[in-house]
């Protein structure tokens, strides 16, 4: 979803090709869409491990990540975007995702690596 919104706000569609961008729009797109894949390799990774340390790693960078994605939203939003019910459905499920990711976070017992 964080992509889709990405795209859709992006002035510049090539911005989002993670080259060189021209506005501050464009910035707060790619920077939404370059975290949102990170969210995704940190959710992986932190599954995956069998460290402790890497895992809480991961999950305090995943934290960052979505804090981040809520505030390219604000952003967007100063930034004049008249779309707001996009903005208003990527927060929700970002606040949903953040729900279900403490709780995940719960079940990782504490371990010595």
């Amino acid at each position: 979803m964080s992509e889709a919104v990405a795209s859709y706000f992006s002035r510049n569609k090539e911005a989002l090709s993670l080259r060189n961008y021209q506005s501050f729009r464009d910035d707060i797109s790619k920077s939404l869409r370059t975290d949102a894949i990170l969210i995704t390799k940190e959710v992986e990774q932190a599954a995956l491990s069998n460290s402790y340390s890497v895992k809480m790693e991961s999950l305090t960078f995943i934290n960052i990540m979505t804090r981040n994605i809520l505030a390219y939203c604000n952003g967007l939003e100063r930034d004049g975007v008249k779309e707001k019910e996009y903005l208003n459905l990527l927060r929700k499920e970002i606040k949903l995702f953040r729900s279900s990711f403490k709780k995940w976070r719960k079940s990782f017992k504490n371990g010595n690596d």
